[in-house]
């Protein structure tokens, strides 16, 4: 599976990158969102990304304004398919 996430550790207010190439890409889908949300029980502030293609894969942006919390993500395609990592989502850890 191909998910990458850079930089490896971030702080609050900085930007990171998130990179896929995951079974959805396989498929002849015209959009692919990250579905991204924050929290460690439950996912605040929601939100669905258009990513964009190029020929690394979909790769997407996404600002984490939240310190010492978790941003939770997952893809969707236009087609409502999901790729949520078996129902275990990706994290991805927020430092002060």
């Amino acid at each position: 599976m191909g998910i990458v996430v850079y930089p490896l550790a971030t702080k609050n207010g900085n930007k990171i990158r998130v990179k896929y190439n995951g079974i959805l890409s396989k498929d002849d889908t015209e959009q692919i969102y990250l579905h991204a949300g924050l929290g460690y029980q439950n996912w605040d502030y929601v939100t669905d990304i258009a990513m964009e293609h190029n020929q690394e894969g979909w790769i997407a942006d996404i600002r984490v304004e939240d310190y010492d919390n978790r941003l939770n993500f997952c893809f969707k395609d236009s087609a409502e398919h999901w790729d949520n990592n078996h129902g275990e989502n990706w994290s991805y850890k927020i430092f002060k």
